[in-house]
């Protein structure tokens, strides 16, 4: 039984793939949320999306990449060059007058 149920998830995530526009049941599989935590985004308008004639929720593959990467945490990595290079261009942080 288990077998079977891994197999539509594969399935449906296959599908899903492919499309550019997700409706709200591939959107949660697709972000891997609750339909609670779904749903409040969409109440706070903090995701985009679409309701045409006021029905059903869709979404954008985009928008929804674009929300889960809107807080990226930089490796350690990326911040020292990031100083490294800031300080580069304005003297290694010695004060001009």
């Amino acid at each position: 039984m288990e077998n079977t149920e891994n197999v539509e998830n594969l399935q449906r995530a296959q599908m899903i793939a492919y499309k550019e526009i997700l409706s709200f049941k591939e959107a949660l599989i697709y972000l891997d949320v609750s339909e609670s935590f779904l749903y409040k985004l969409t109440h706070k308008k903090a995701i985009e999306f679409t309701k045409p004639n006021g029905g059903k929720i869709y979404f954008r593959k985009s928008d929804l990449d674009n929300w889960m990467l809107q807080s990226i945490s930089e490796s350690k990595r990326v911040l020292e060059e990031d100083v490294f290079n800031h300080l580069k261009r304005n003297g290694n942080g010695k004060k001009i007058n």
